[in-house]
């Protein structure tokens, strides 16, 4: 049975900018279908307008039939039947979808006692094993949890497991695994799986990851500019691409493995294509370019830029037992070098980052960067901005790094004055020719942060970073939100500042083909200790530690590998 049909769907706003032009994809039960393509392609656009969730003032074409319902021309109540017993969806950040002041139960079974009339207590007994379900391990307990108690991969379970407290037909996945380490995201995809199978569900899951689409699609539908470039078999779209588009793709999607699979012939590729190649797309096509950079090599008696001795960090809580983050920590990296941190959520990765850049005060240990110390709290403000100089962070959420107040291009024009001699109209052009080496446009420069997508606003955040030409960069998940062709946009422009710069890069990242793409070491990290340490092509391809193996064999593999 055909669970979702939508045919020739188009969508063209007030102003007349086209944004979906003749959409056509179906989904049956039991099925998974993949909606892949950069940011700004529709793709989330596509799955919104299922459940009738689109802009205000949009002119709509074409049809969307879900379980019989078209949604298009759906009344009020019938497009509430539709989201209550038909279709749900799961969005790509779990804390933007569940109350803060509410806890976990109600979230659970509001829609279980509003719409369905189901009592209190059986509401509650439905909800405990929905998230046992989901493989929670004290569903009673987490009833009467706030979701601010939760990690992230803890609460989009949570997610899931309320969109499926109306046992829906067709369950949307919006990115639901984006900044999620790979075991919890192996843990995620196997609970949807499994409850794909158990209710005979239809899934249209929507990612940028190749990797995770081949490894649970039955079919991919490849979507660029609004369009429908390319559509089949997950096998066939990821071995025998047809579309230009499609292969540049699969060519700058990093690699795990020291020899990548099946490399993509893009000398076959039209230059005249309206999709430009990305700057990495070659070097990503070329089973060698997994190796990081070449950068300018320190003198064998430099000492490191960063040193870090025997770094340990502890936080009490009255109530609570004390966590400890980091234990005995100790790394070195030299100037020029890049060295990736890898572990899943909760092992100590980002505590062990703002330590080093000077947001965290260890508890004890040595930290030494450029040949000072820098445990102690800089005083004065010239002080301050000497150290910020130095070494700057880009985090892992880059809306709460922005302020909402000051359009983007400003927010790189300011950190060049504060920091640089630059300044007036030189530091207008140096902040457009910045956003410019990031993939962003002169009209971006004058957008407000809300009004840029996640993958924008991460760009922003890392054009600013760089732009005081700092001697340490850590990056904490900072490509995590971009899609595969703007990634090896900026992953080159990272090999290129490494390359005239010498920048130094911590650079942490539970996607282990980046981290291979750009660092020389790495680390790995587990409650808080470093288990393994070596380099990075070494550690993936021979890794001596039962749990560096056990993150490698959760990396998304093809269905058919």
């Amino acid at each position: 049975m055909t669970l979702l049909n939508i045919t020739n769907l188009t969508l063209d706003l007030p102003n007349g900018k086209r944004l979906l032009d003749g959409i056509s994809l179906r989904v049956e039960a039991g099925e998974t279908v993949g909606l892949v393509g950069e940011s700004g392609s529709g793709k989330s656009l596509t799955a919104r307008s299922v459940l009738g969730l689109l802009p205000g003032g949009a002119i709509i074409g074409g049809s969307v039939v879900c379980d019989g319902h078209d949604v298009l021309t759906a009344g009020r109540a019938e497009l509430l039947d539709v989201r209550r017993s038909s279709a749900a969806m799961i969005f790509q950040d779990p804390r933007a979808g569940i109350n803060p002041m509410r806890t976990i139960g109600d979230h659970m079974t509001e829609s279980l006692r509003l719409c369905q009339g189901v009592p209190g207590s059986e509401a509650r007994a439905t909800a405990t094993e929905l998230l046992r379900a989901v493989r929670l391990p004290r569903p009673e307990d987490h009833l009467g949890q706030f979701p601010h108690e939760f990690s992230g991969g803890m609460l989009q379970r949570v997610m899931i497991a309320g969109a499926l407290t109306s046992a829906p037909k067709l369950l949307i996945c919006d990115e639901p695994t984006t900044a999620l380490d790979v075991t919890t995201q192996a843990e995620i995809i196997e609970v949807l799986r499994e409850q794909r199978a158990a209710r005979g569900m239809g899934m249209l899951f929507i990612t940028h990851d190749l990797n995770l689409a081949a490894s649970i699609c039955d079919r991919v539908v490849v979507m660029a500019g609004g369009q429908v470039v390319e559509e089949g078999s997950a096998r066939d779209i990821f071995t025998n691409p047809t579309a230009d588009y499609t292969k540049r793709l699969i060519a700058a999607t990093p690699s795990v493995t020291v020899t990548d699979p099946a490399p993509v012939d893009l000398a076959a590729a039209d230059p005249a294509a309206p999709y430009p190649a990305p700057a990495g797309a070659a070097a990503a096509a070329d089973p060698t370019a997994g190796a990081a950079p070449a950068a300018p090599a320190a003198p064998a008696s430099a000492e490191p830029l960063v040193l870090v001795r025997e770094l340990s960090k502890t936080y009490h809580s009255r109530g609570h037992e004390a966590v400890h983050a980091v234990r005995g920590a100790s790394l070195a990296i030299p100037r020029g070098g890049a060295l990736g941190v890898v572990g899943e959520s909760g092992s100590g990765k980002s505590t062990l980052a703002r330590m080093i850049i000077g947001l965290e005060q260890p508890d004890a240990g040595e930290l030494r960067i450029a040949g000072v110390t820098r445990t102690d709290v800089p005083r004065g403000k010239a002080a301050r901005l000497a150290r910020a100089r130095s070494a700057q962070m880009v985090f892992q959420d880059p809306y709460l790094s922005l302020d909402p107040r000051i359009p983007v291009g400003q927010a790189v024009e300011d950190a060049l004055r504060l920091h640089t001699r630059v300044s007036g109209a030189a530091a207008a052009d140096r902040a457009l020719a910045l956003l410019d080496d990031v993939g962003l446009s002169r009209e971006h420069a004058q957008a407000l942060p809300r009004t840029l997508s996640g993958g924008q606003r991460q760009r922003v955040a890392i054009a600013r970073a760089i732009a005081i030409e700092p001697e340490l960069l850590v990056m904490d998940e900072a490509t995590s939100a971009l899609d595969v062709s703007v990634q090896a946009q900026v992953l080159d422009l990272l090999a290129r500042v490494r390359a005239e710069q010498g920048l130094t890069i911590l650079f942490i990242s539970h996607d282990l083909g980046v981290v291979r793409r750009v660092c020389d070491e790495t680390l790995v990290m587990r409650r808080g200790e470093i288990v393994e340490s070596g380099p990075t092509e070494v550690l993936l391809s021979d890794p001596q530690h039962e749990y560096t193996r056990m993150l490698l064999d959760s990396v998304p593999r093809p269905a058919w590998a």
